[in-house]
């Protein structure tokens, strides 16, 4: 299960949670613009926008989580299980047809823009085949994101849907119509205490009442209800700074904890990394569950004319900033 959303300052924000019981090993990367990509039901890449995100790197290929371009366009996927619905190719159809995995790098090395990926998208069906036999086919949705607009993408039964995300939040299960009905549920919640309407005196005996009856659980659709109503009330100063503390908080409203959410006997699904992108500039913020200080990757300090993949191994461990030690050796 896992949380995304979008956040808009000075710059434009993208970031997701991504909530598992365990790791691939995935590793912060940066494909140059000369990687060459080969897609498996033809045709090739070989330059192409430049991309960083969060990937597992397999036989040398970058399997995207989520990841921005240097045009200013995100993209995170995120499980879909039970509604999504892949299509076979068939020989002979003049159609784009792009396997699950590679639809993050297949948008991000051509398109700039919402727009042009909507034109991307336009009669291209996305196929289940599998990256290889140790590595099955995901089920999944996506939500791609630019400065201006927002989309979810949902491969169904009955076809490939393309919504318009106007809360640019997205979570897993229901399909993303479902959820977006659902805010009507909780359209009175605001960030003021509520009017008294019962005509007695009454003891506003806590701050904070106009969020009252806002679903705490984890379940996916609380997650969208709760994260949305974080972001679209959510105020910070514009720098840099401040709106990467305020991106890392609004999905902080939806960490996962260890010992919550029990698959299996030891097993539990806990929020494994955050990530907040500033899609403006280039550069890559992640937390993993372990280390809450906040790690950057700039993509624009690595040569972005390469043809080979540049990768990052998450800082897992706890980092503490000590100032106690700092003062004293002042």
């Amino acid at each position: 299960m896992c949380t995304a959303a979008t956040y808009q300052t000075k710059d434009f924000y993208m970031g997701r949670n991504l909530d598992y019981e365990f790791s691939y090993g995935e590793e912060v990367t940066v494909t140059p613009r000369n990687y060459p990509f080969a897609f498996l039901h033809g045709g090739a890449m070989e330059s192409h926008y430049a991309m960083i995100g969060m990937a597992f790197v397999a036989e040398g290929y970058p399997l995207y989580y989520d990841a921005v371009n240097e045009k200013g366009l995100g993209m995170a996927g995120l499980n879909f299980v039970g509604n999504a619905v892949y299509r076979d190719a068939v020989r002979g159809k003049d159609t784009a047809y792009v396997a699950q995995f590679e639809l993050i790098p297949w948008i991000l090395g051509q398109c700039g823009s919402v727009r042009e990926a909507k034109a991307a998208l336009s009669g291209m069906v996305i196929t289940g085949t599998p990256f290889s036999p140790q590595l099955p086919t995901a089920q999944l949705h996506w939500m791609i994101a630019d400065e201006t607009s927002c989309i979810t993408v949902e491969s169904m039964a009955d076809g490939l849907h393309i919504y318009d995300n106007p809360v640019g939040v997205m979570t897993n299960n229901p399909p993303f119509p479902y959820q977006l009905f659902a805010l009507n549920n909780y359209r009175s919640l605001g960030v003021d205490t509520p009017e008294n309407t019962f005509g007695t005196d009454l003891n506003a005996y806590s701050r904070g009442l106009g969020g009252l009856g806002l679903p705490g659980d984890l379940s996916s659709q609380s997650r969208f209800v709760r994260v949305a109503f974080t972001k679209l009330h959510s105020l910070s100063p514009d720098d840099e700074l401040h709106s990467v503390s305020q991106f890392f908080h609004i999905l902080g409203s939806v960490d996962q904890q260890r010992g919550l959410c029990r698959l299996k006997e030891k097993e539990y699904e806990i929020t494994l990394y955050t990530c907040c992108c500033n899609v403006s500039k280039g550069i890559y913020y992640y937390t993993t569950y372990d280390n809450h200080q906040i790690t950057a990757v700039d993509m624009h300090k690595e040569n972005l004319d390469g043809d080979s993949l540049i990768v990052y191994q998450p800082i897992a461990e706890q980092q503490v900033y000590n100032f106690t030690l700092r003062f004293h050796n002042a």
